[in-house]
């Protein structure tokens, strides 16, 4: 297959690596040291048990001359989908299939835009990795990748899960894969968008019985809004299971930590946000995941007016 990755960071890096075993891979990044550093020495990933491979998928900062991929794997962060997708429009073609594996919900709705709905596929995965360097990715930890899509069948889609799965990285199609999107975002909304607030690890939100309990509010609110959509959770479950993701990783730095004390922007609209646009949609309450998608954005304005002072 000819294949795409849009940002070419840890995991889009991982991804763009492995694929290039058995397909025709590109890997796009606007970072020119790091695409000319790819493309001269290659993508190195340093595998959980220390080993390392170098592979070598093309790089490039655009994609003028190119022509349609067979496949478009979206890996940027989410508030920048839109203007990559718009800008790399010439590689989606009516043939084109148009993937995500981003973290947080409603990306089906900004890739639709730029395919037909029966040519989006939308997923999640185990799959985890760090930057190192220019050219080098962490493999933290592997996993099943899960595509699904909110037209396309699972005939239809099977073989882009092959076209994966050769490659290592194993892949299933599923019916229910919005229900496991949802189910990944549990710790996103409630632990991680806590960690961004106060600039704390993962640790600190089990441990301090008022972070403790603004986390279950925000895991309970959300599993009502989740519930209001047609996916039916057990919120003591949920906590139950963010709690041990903040007890296995008491040092974890979240995402949107890190960008929230470099002064980045973050993707809290897809991920709170996204809860808030359900709760919203389903005309329920989630007053709780609004005030942090504010928090947040108050915390990102911050960062430009101390910048601009």
């Amino acid at each position: 297959m000819n294949i795409t990755v849009i940002g070419c960071g840890a995991m889009g890096g991982l991804y763009g690596a492995y694929l290039s075993q058995h397909h025709n891979v590109t890997v796009l990044d606007v970072a020119k040291d790091a695409i000319d550093a790819i493309n001269a020495e290659g993508l190195e990933i340093v595998e959980p048990d220390g080993t390392s491979a170098v592979y070598h998928p093309h790089a490039a900062t655009t994609t003028e001359g190119m022509a349609p991929q067979d496949l478009v794997i979206v890996f940027v962060k989410a508030l920048f989908t839109d203007a990559a997708l718009a800008s790399d429009a010439n590689i989606i073609g009516p043939d084109t299939y148009l993937m995500t594996l981003q973290n947080g919900g409603g990306h089906e709705e900004v890739l639709g835009k730029y395919a037909a709905a029966d040519h989006v596929i939308i997923g999640t995965t185990q799959h985890n990795a760090s930057r190192l360097g220019i050219r080098t990715m962490r493999h933290g930890g592997s996993g099943k990748t899960v595509i699904g899509g909110t037209a396309a069948t699972l005939k239809q889609l099977s073989p882009i899960a092959e076209a994966l799965t050769i490659c290592g990285l194993e892949t299933e199609v599923s019916a229910d894969v919005q229900r496991l999107i949802w189910n990944k975002l549990f710790t996103n909304v409630s632990a991680s968008a806590l960690t961004g607030l106060f600039q704390m690890p993962l640790g600190f939100i089990a441990t301090d019985e008022h972070a403790w309990l603004l986390c279950t509010k925000l895991v309970r609110e959300a599993v009502e809004v989740a519930r209001a959509a047609g996916f039916d959770f057990d919120a003591d479950e949920k906590i139950a299971e963010v709690r041990h993701v903040c007890e296995a990783s008491p040092e974890g730095v979240t995402s949107i930590q890190a960008d929230i004390a470099a002064g980045r922007r973050t993707e809290v609209n897809t991920i709170s946000g996204f809860v808030v646009s359900c709760a919203s949609r389903h005309g329920v309450a989630a007053p709780n995941h609004e005030f942090v998608v504010s928090a947040i954005h108050a915390l990102e304005g911050r960062a430009l007016a101390l910048r601009s002072a």
